[in-house]
């Protein structure tokens, strides 16, 4: 379909569920709490063993659906909800995160404001248990309610946290098939390489207004597939292919963006106290992009004794975090 009609809604929101029954309620009702009411929610049962699915189908609302099918992974849930969207705008939203009322509203107005965009995403707050919620930092950007075209995506994200959120963001479906989807098999970081596959062919339209809020897990041990020692890094393969193909005009900032990759990776081994997998990824690192100040000091934090790695990282994180809470705006949730 090629423009919306009276028989299509504007927007199609799919959510991927499974094993979310604590969470699904707060993330439908956010969406059914949105401003612009013209859109159809697919959610997506990929294979829930809990009752998840049971809390979906109380929802007593004509534009929510549910399709079920056997346990997939999130990438395969997201390609089909997205070949189900009956617009030709489709939004994402993982069933443990929610939106603030004017997430579609605002994603609505990007498109309508900036036409050559493909793809439409707003900021977002991150939420961790019951604590204050707090901005991610996007760094280079002017402050909220800045609204405009990234114009390099991947310098942007190599030093803040990730711009585009598996919750906050919109794409039109032809962009999506034109990269072909999430790709499946990917355990987890399939967000990540699909936002770097889109940066490369389509300019992205930005709101810093926080649209949305990502809830963290409560530890690297609740990230199922994020980082497994011996396992194959296969986006990081993907994004140096994605690297070799590149423009001129992305090349630099796309290296930037795969040191930030093999930098996480460092980060989350030294959280599970896996010294000698996070030496590896610094000197991918180094194959890659400028080592830093930062990565010597991840370095040092690998050579003390015991759990002194571990308990020394999340005593740092802590005082960002409080840095951080101490400078929320007004208008967090």
């Amino acid at each position: 379909m090629n423009a919306h009609t009276p028989s299509y809604p504007a927007v199609s929101i799919v959510m991927p569920l499974y094993n979310k029954e604590r969470e699904v309620g707060r993330a439908v009702r956010s969406v059914l709490d949105q401003t612009f009411a013209d859109y159809e929610l697919v959610v997506v049962d990929d294979g829930s063993t809990d009752n998840g699915p049971q809390v979906v189908a109380g929802c007593d609302d004509p534009r929510v659906r549910m399709i079920r099918q056997e346990n997939a992974g999130v990438s395969a849930a997201r390609n089909r909800g997205i070949d189900l969207a009956r617009a030709d705008l489709v939004a994402f939203l993982d069933a443990d995160d929610e939106w603030l009322p004017e997430f579609l509203e605002t994603i609505a107005r990007l498109r309508a404001k900036f036409l050559t965009c493909r793809v439409f995403a707003t900021s977002y707050f991150m939420r961790e248990n019951n604590s204050r919620p707090l901005p991610a930092m996007v760094k280079g950007l002017t402050a909220v309610p800045w609204e405009g075209v990234l114009e390099d995506y991947f310098t942007l994200a190599s030093h803040s946290d990730p711009p585009l959120c598996s919750s906050a963001v919109a794409v039109d479906k032809s962009a999506l098939s034109a990269i072909g989807g999430f790709p499946a098999g990917i355990r987890s970081g399939e967000d990540l390489l699909t936002w770097a596959r889109l940066a490369v062919k389509f300019p992205i339209a930005y709101s810093r207004y926080q649209g949305a809020v990502f809830w963290m897990p409560q530890d690297v041990a609740s990230r199922p597939g994020r980082f497994v020692g011996n396992e194959e890094d296969m986006v990081g393969r993907e994004l140096a292919l994605l690297l070799a193909s590149a423009s001129p005009s992305h090349r630099h900032g796309l290296q930037k963006y795969i040191g930030r990759w093999h930098e996480m990776r460092a980060v989350i081994a030294l959280q599970r106290n896996q010294r000698r997998d996070c030496l590896r990824e610094l000197s991918n690192i180094f194959g890659s992009s400028r080592l830093t100040g930062k990565h010597a000091f991840i370095a040092l934090l690998v050579c003390l004794p015991g759990t002194l790695p571990c308990n020394v990282y999340h005593w740092l994180k802590g005082v960002r975090n409080t840095r951080l809470s101490g400078g929320m705006t007004n208008g967090a949730p």
